[in-house]
């Protein structure tokens, strides 16, 4: 079969299953792919072919044997290079530690391949994983397969532009601030941020890694369709199988009890200034899913966005800030330094007395979250207040810094309630995507998916697709 990289992941492990092709198969038609357009973009920065093909050997032996081989059958996939992987540097974007190579892999990892999938390859991300571009000293600049004026998003950036490129079928991110969510509004394709506790968190064997970023930040996949984003969370989660060595690890089923289809569109969260694309492209959600048969009810206003927003980047920023800034100097690093000096004053402000009062305060605004989602089990906002941003738009100047962290509060501010979040990819406005953003409570990653299959039902943007530049 030519051209397997095209099909979508759900198809990938069917045929796998069914002998109708061989995880080989996929793994050549990854590679090849992978040869064929990642100079173009370079979304995968490190990868081993004899390794993932030994990987495919290993799917194919076991389905010769009869035994089951998971949900994600013989699919290649993409890893995140801040996230181990035995015998591969966490380089994490930083020269400081391209020689850091994990002698072990994740607990993230391990679940991929214990669900069938095979690893094609390690993906990009800004040094630190601080920014929504990607870029960094040691890897390079990732460009956005669609238009290369754009970011291709971050931090996760390397792998929605693998993705939307067809080098795997699904991708690997991490998401403290929206950097599974981003990155896929940024190509066109879906990207799903889970729940606190609902999979192993990313482990970074790297020192120069924040231990309360580690603690903040979770996993989640991005890929083409609704459908593939449900086979990767049931593998990411592995909710029969936890992990000792995930101390997060809550046991919750990926299906919760039934709810009323009723949603909420709040188009300009706390204010936000929201461009009318964005609006549009929100209105026009509420309508495909009021067309599948659910009720929107549009509101003007969410419980706190902004202040949880704030808070988030607090922790997130303010945890250990001298050492955070000491290791961006000795990267040299301009996006990373942007992003810590932008935030010197949050940074160096946070001290025993702030970290603990804002921890009662999240454990308030989770309550009137959870609540909100008791009367809407859904609500419908934006990714960003923007369409993508211009690429590198956070470098030019202090206030187009200010822009891009002022258009990104509703993806920053919910991770502080540890709640999901799903982007779902919608339509192009010329050569650039548009999409809206579904958030559910805690551990209801199903609902967020149950409308996002509605939503896409209406139309997305074309995926896979051959990168700008490709003859």
């Amino acid at each position: 079969m030519n051209d397997i990289w095209r099909l979508s992941a759900v198809e990938v492990a069917s045929l796998v299953r069914q002998k109708k092709i061989s995880a080989r198969e996929a793994m050549v038609s990854a590679l090849d792919r992978l040869e064929r357009v990642n100079p173009l973009i370079n979304a995968v920065v490190d990868y081993k072919t004899d390794y993932s093909l030994a990987q495919a050997d290993a799917v194919d032996a076991a389905i010769a044997r009869g035994e089951p081989v998971g949900p994600l059958a013989g699919v290649p996939v993409t890893i995140k290079v801040l996230t181990d992987q035995a015998g591969f540097a966490t380089t994490n974007g930083l020269r400081i530690q391209r020689d850091l190579v994990a002698q072990t892999d994740s607990p993230m990892v391990d679940n991929f391949l214990k669900a069938g999938a095979t690893i094609v390859g390690r993906t990009n991300t800004p040094a630190f994983s601080y920014r929504w571009f990607t870029d960094n000293q040691l890897h390079g600049l990732t460009k956005n397969p669609r238009n290369n004026a754009i970011t291709p998003g971050g931090s996760s950036g390397g792998a929605s532009a693998a993705t939307v490129a067809g080098i795997g079928h699904i991708g690997h991110g991490t998401d403290i601030a929206g950097s599974v969510r981003y990155p896929a509004y940024a190509v066109g394709i879906h990207g799903l941020r889970l729940t606190l506790g609902r999979a192993p968190n990313f482990n970074a064997s790297g020192p120069e890694r924040s231990i309360g970023s580690q603690i903040m930040a979770v996993s989640g996949p991005l890929a083409r369709t609704i459908a593939d984003l449900r086979i990767a969370f049931a593998a990411m989660a592995a909710p029969h199988a936890p992990d000792a060595r995930d101390p997060w690890y809550v046991p919750v089923p990926l299906e919760g009890a039934p709810a009323k289809k009723v949603a909420a569109l709040c188009i300009a969260p706390d204010g936000l200034e929201v461009a009318s694309e964005v609006k549009a492209a929100l209105v026009d959600a509420a309508k495909r899913l009021e067309r599948a048969g659910w009720t929107v009810e549009e509101i003007v206003k969410t419980p706190p966005l902004k202040e949880a927003a704030q808070l988030q980047v607090n922790l997130w920023i303010g945890d250990n800030y001298e050492a955070q800034l000491a290791a961006a100097e000795r990267e040299g690093d301009a996006g990373a330094l942007a992003c810590l000096r932008g935030h010197a004053g949050v940074g160096r402000a946070l001290n025993l007395a702030g970290f603990s009062s804002t921890l009662i305060r999240r454990a308030t605004l989770t309550r009137e979250w959870q609540l909100f989602f008791d009367r809407f089990p859904v609500l419908l906002m934006p990714v960003s207040g923007e369409l993508p941003f211009e690429d590198q738009l956070d470098l030019r100047d202090a206030e187009s810094w200010a822009r891009v962290w002022r258009a990104q509060m509703p993806v920053i501010g919910t991770p502080f309630m540890g709640l999901p979040g799903l982007t779902v990819a919608t339509g192009l406005v010329g050569q650039t995507p548009v999409g809206v953003q579904v958030v559910a409570g805690r551990y209801r990653e199903d609902l967020c998916l149950l409308a996002g299959e509605a939503i896409e039902a209406g139309g997305v943007p074309p995926s896979p697709i051959d990168p700008v530049g490709l003859a």
